[in-house]
């Protein structure tokens, strides 16, 4: 049977190791989801999930581990042998998840012909980011960067776009297609429509979606319009919002097509 000296001090091995793995969650957390996936690129590139499986693995695995092989009747060194091998699992299982996460995270958010797309680090060939003007050679780890598309400029390049667009390669993951959002604004407020006609149209748990949207941007709900957001994972879940300059201003869970 397992004596009682036994549990108090799994238990408080546990603890320990608890506190600890939870201090580098929260860590983890300001880094995950207030660097890489802000609101709300967390729920459209899957961001959220992936970090709740990391977290799941390293709040909880860990320190179950620790509380079922530490026992005070074993040598030092045993008990520095399983409590090095226990780290060495979760550590690997960390740098895992993270480098699964950073992959995963939004580099640009590009507006390209009649939407805003969010653009992973997994969706860039890193080949062609030679290409890009040499603001953008490399890819942000500091959230993503707004951006804009250009123009094919013959028509050899417009069969080639079209070519890589059928191959799953989208204008808005070629850095070599990147422009300044301020070049594509224009189209942008041409693209653009009108909040209030959008609402209109949706069923009443909708439209309160937008209305706490709305009251969160502070401005009426006639001077707000709206493009489609969307990524790999999500397609037509999400809307910008954008004041009469273009600008985004806030963001709504909200089909936009």
């Amino acid at each position: 049977m397992i004596s009682r000296v036994r549990i108090i001090a799994a238990t408080r091995a546990f603890s320990i190791h608890f506190f600890l793995s939870v201090v580098a969650a929260v860590l983890m957390a300001l880094l995950v989801l207030g660097v890489w996936f802000p609101y709300p690129l967390r729920h459209l590139a899957g961001g959220l999930d992936l970090f709740w499986i990391l977290i799941g693995v390293d709040v909880v695995c860990g320190p179950v581990l620790t509380g079922l092989l530490y026992s005070p009747n074993k040598s030092r060194r045993e008990l520095i042998t399983d409590l090095s091998a226990i780290i060495i699992i979760q550590l690997g299982a960390l740098i895992y998840g993270v480098y699964s996460i950073s992959q995963a995270r939004p580099v640009a958010l590009v507006f390209e012909a009649d939407r805003f797309v969010a653009v992973t680090a997994a969706q860039i060939d890193v080949t062609a980011l030679p290409r890009a003007l040499p603001q953008w050679q490399s890819l942000s780890w500091r959230g993503p960067i707004f951006l804009g598309t250009r123009k094919a400029r013959n028509g050899i390049e417009t069969l080639q776009s079209i070519e890589l667009s059928l191959r799953g390669l989208e204008p808005s993951a070629r850095p070599g297609w990147w422009q300044s959002y301020d070049d594509s604004r224009p189209v942008a407020r041409q693209r653009m429509k009108p909040l209030s006609g959008l609402r209109a149209q949706q069923v009443p748990e909708v439209q309160a979606a937008v209305d706490v949207a709305v009251r969160q941007v502070g401005l009426p709900i006639n001077q707000i319009y709206y493009l489609p957001l969307v990524s790999q994972k999500s397609l037509d879940q999400w809307i910008a919002l954008l004041d009469k300059g273009a600008n985004i201003i806030g963001y709504a869970p909200v089909g936009g097509f």
